[in-house]
């Protein structure tokens, strides 16, 4: 990063251990958002390290191989998880729905005939213990979509292959129980 329009300050560079060319000047007297004077820059490309990679919060460093592969396995099992909360979501509110209603509606059909199309319309109460545990369920899937996008935003290619892994085998495993839907009315393919 450029500071060269500060006049009459002292830069140093330190260097880190930090991705390769994210070193980031700085000064006693001058800092940007900490108060430390020693911040580093966040890398802005993909890398394979295992060096000082920052997961999730401060206190969360990675320093080795070891700690790399650790984070590697918990990262997939999340990114699984993930996956799996949305399909078992899903289930569970298919299985508490409380009010079926039944549509139909004339839909015009071949040779000037009139077809009657069915749609089925469901519901769930506001104050049920099904629609409370969605609540507090789709709060947990939504902070860890978060976290895994902030996981995948260190732009450190293992983690990144992680998300993407776990993700998709969590999919794989769990999403051939989900319900799919067809329509048969359908002509717009």
């Amino acid at each position: 990063m450029d500071h060269s329009h500060h006049m009459g300050m002292n830069h140093t560079n330190h260097s880190s251990t930090m991705p390769p060319s994210h070193h980031h000047p700085t000064s006693a007297s001058h800092s940007h958002g900490g108060g430390d004077g020693n911040m580093m820059m966040m890398p802005m490309t993909f890398y394979f390290g295992f060096k000082n990679v920052k997961l999730l919060f401060s206190s969360l460093v990675i320093n080795t191989a070891g700690e790399m592969a650790g984070a590697f396995v918990a990262v997939f099992l999340l990114a699984m998880f993930y996956e799996g909360l949305k399909i078992a979501r899903e289930s569970l509110l298919r299985k508490s729905q409380v009010s079926i209603r039944y549509n139909s509606m004339p839909v015009p059909g071949p040779n000037g005939t009139i077809l009657m199309e069915t749609h089925k319309t469901v519901g769930q109460q506001m104050l049920s213990f099904p629609h409370l545990l969605q609540t507090v369920l789709h709060v947990i899937q939504v902070v860890i979509s978060y976290f895994l996008m902030l996981i995948f935003m260190t732009y450190n290619g293992y983690l990144c292959i992680a998300v993407a892994a776990g993700a998709g085998t969590g999919y794989f495993l769990f999403s051939w129980k989900k319900a799919v839907v067809v329509d048969i009315t359908e002509h717009c393919h």
